[in-house]
Parts: structure tokens; C-alpha cells; sequence
């Protein structure tokens, strides 16, 4: 409607005087159309990029196996409940790990000296967590 009152002038007839404004209006919205076009299908071309970004912001799952008293079975039960490094170990809450424990299926498990030896790991202090180990039968104190 305003493009045809642009070139339309009293009774005279059409003003193509202002012609140009309409086709360059419409080059314009084409060539947005266009670019928006190419943006997103570049966007889509490199999803793994931000993937593998957000990839190396996470921290490296630490092998909970280590500790005295976890074993395969049970370090994918507190990976699965999102407990995957010695430090988010180190910690969590004994009730808390019983409670994980207890919900698998795994009611004879007793998380007791998993966090002291969690938070020795977590230091990286290997020496007192090998001796703290020969102190431990399956994660308890003898």
C-alpha cells in the first residue's frame, strides 16, 4: 500500500521518479533472505565444533575403581548417579553413597572409607592412599 502511494502522485498517473525505492527495497529483503539462508546452513555444517568444546570444559572421569572396596559394578552406579571423579567422591555424603547403593540394588555395600580414600586420591597424595588401603579390607577398617 505505501509503495503504490510512493508512485502514485494526485491523479497524474504513477511517479517513477521514486521506482528505484521499491526495487531497491525488494534487493534488500532478497538479499537478507539470502544471507540468513547461507548463515544457517553453515550453522548447521559445525555442530561438533561447539560439541568438542563443551566436551573439553568437562572434567576427565577419574578410574573410581581404584578405591578399596568399588569395583566395575559398582563405579558405573555412582557414574550413572553422576559421581565420576575422586573429588565429587571426596565430597558426597555417606548417606548419600548409601542411598545410591541401596536404590541399585547394592544394600550390602558400605561406602565407609570410600570418601577418605576419595579425597586422598583427589589430592593426588598416593603415598597415604596406599597406606591408608593396607589399613582396609574391601573398603572397610580391618
Amino acid at each position: 500500500m505505501l509503495a503504490l502511494r510512493l508512485l502514485s502522485e494526485g491523479g497524474e498517473g504513477p511517479n517513477t521518479e521514486l521506482v528505484w525505492l521499491l526495487y531497491a527495497g525488494m534487493a534488500f529483503f532478497f538479499l537478507i533472505v539470502i544471507v540468513g539462508w547461507w548463515v544457517s546452513s553453515r550453522k548447521q555444517d559445525q555442530p561438533e565444533v561447539k560439541h568438542e568444546a563443551v566436551k573439553s570444559k568437562k572434567k576427565d572421569a577419574d578410574d573410581l575403581v581404584k578405591i578399596e572396596g568399588i569395583g566395575p559394578k559398582v563405579s558405573k552406579v555412582l557414574k550413572d548417579a553422576g559421581i565420576t571423579t575422586f573429588d565429587e567422591l571426596a565430597h558426597a555424603k555417606n548417606a548419600d553413597l548409601q542411598k545410591i547403593l541401596n536404590e541399585a540394588g547394592m544394600q550390602m555395600m558400605n561406602p565407609e572409607g570410600w570418601i577418605d580414600q576419595a579425597k586422598l586420591a583427589a589430592k593426588g597424595d598416593w603415598g597415604a592412599f596406599e597406606k591408608l588401603q593396607d589399613e582396609l579390607k574391601g573398603g572397610r577398617k580391618k
